[in-house]
């Protein structure tokens, strides 16, 4: 791959183009899909409603759910500014609080591209609106229902999805408000789509101009946040397992994965019980964290526990 093509892969990757562009990707798949294997409108009276508003806003509202259950920063703003049952560390200042606004308007935006696209790819097949809609279609126009009962024509409609349950001298009529309905769900897709669009710019707009920091410091900010989250899951992942290598050893006798191993330790019976209950608070006066379940007696353990391994001898 070419430098220049790197760049451009780079570039998208950062300002979320390619993984928004790649979310709205697999939802549409997604949805053609669940609507290929699943969705059967009922073609009842009082359920075809129901049934297609279902199919239509609740996968919408679950990939809302999960567009902000999935981010990590989301968890991290909610713990450090919204949760009240956290501990009081330090004061939050004004500035904190407009740059913590525009990092959950940030969050938002990318969590409502699939719900958006869910509902855009939906509106625009217009499979789920038509079942919703059918038992409110007008036909009060068309002569054949002049001497058909309420219910009975309530029955008809709702059959109108199902073409099987649909009277042969009404076929037309069925064709005709199967196609009103596909342009009323196909018009509501172009409609949300433009004012999503326009939402977007809109927002970018009030971002850029309602952001305390001008565009150069908000946009190192914004590397700033991304490259601290980057480093410090390395070097807490790195951290870790250094801190749980040393105390395995001091359990144990040996590191994990290392062949020329020449002594190994058999934990007592209490260190058992000391590595039974978790302490894994970083809360109180203690000045140093407890971040093992193996516990501090293992690091006050004297020389004298060396005398108790079994040497290896090849």
């Amino acid at each position: 791959m070419s430098p220049t093509l790197n760049n451009i892969v780079s570039s998208l990757q950062r300002s979320g183009t390619f993984i928004n562009s790649l979310i709205a990707a697999s939802t549409i798949g997604g949805q053609q899909l669940f609507s290929s294997f699943t969705f059967k409108c009922p073609c009842q009276v009082g359920k075809n409603f129901y049934y297609g508003s279902a199919f239509l806003l609740i996968p919408a509202l679950l990939l809302l759910v999960a567009g902000y259950a999935l981010r990590s920063q989301m968890w991290t703003m909610s713990r450090e500014y919204c949760c009240s049952c956290a501990p009081p560390r330090r004061r939050i200042s004004l500035l904190e609080h407009k740059l913590a606004c525009l990092r959950f308007f940030s969050i938002t935006g990318r969590a409502l591209v699939a719900p958006l696209t869910w509902l855009a790819a939906t509106l625009l097949t217009g499979t789920y609106y038509e079942c919703a809609a059918s038992e409110f279609a007008s036909v009060d126009h068309y002569a054949v229902f002049d001497n058909v009962s309420a219910s009975r024509r309530e029955q008809i409609l709702a059959g109108f999805p199902c073409c099987k349950s649909t009277p042969s001298d009404m076929i037309q009529v069925r064709d005709e408000v199967a196609l009103l309905h596909r342009y009323q769900s196909q018009m509501l897709g172009w409609i949300l789509i433009t004012l999503a669009t326009v939402a977007i710019l809109v927002s970018r707009c009030l971002a850029t101009c309602c952001s305390p920091l001008p565009s150069r410091q908000h946009w190192y900010w914004t590397n700033h946040l991304r490259n601290e989250r980057e480093l410090f899951e390395q070097a807490a992942e790195q951290h870790s397992r250094l801190l749980i290598t040393k105390r395995i050893q001091k359990l144990f006798g040996f590191i994990p994965g290392k062949e020329d191993v020449k002594r190994i330790r058999i934990p007592s019976c209490q260190d058992w019980k000391e590595i039974s209950a978790p302490s894994l608070l970083c809360m109180g006066d203690d000045l140093q964290g407890h971040y093992s379940f193996l516990r501090d007696k293992l690091d006050e353990e004297s020389e004298e526990s060396k005398s108790e391994g079994i040497e290896l001898r090849p």
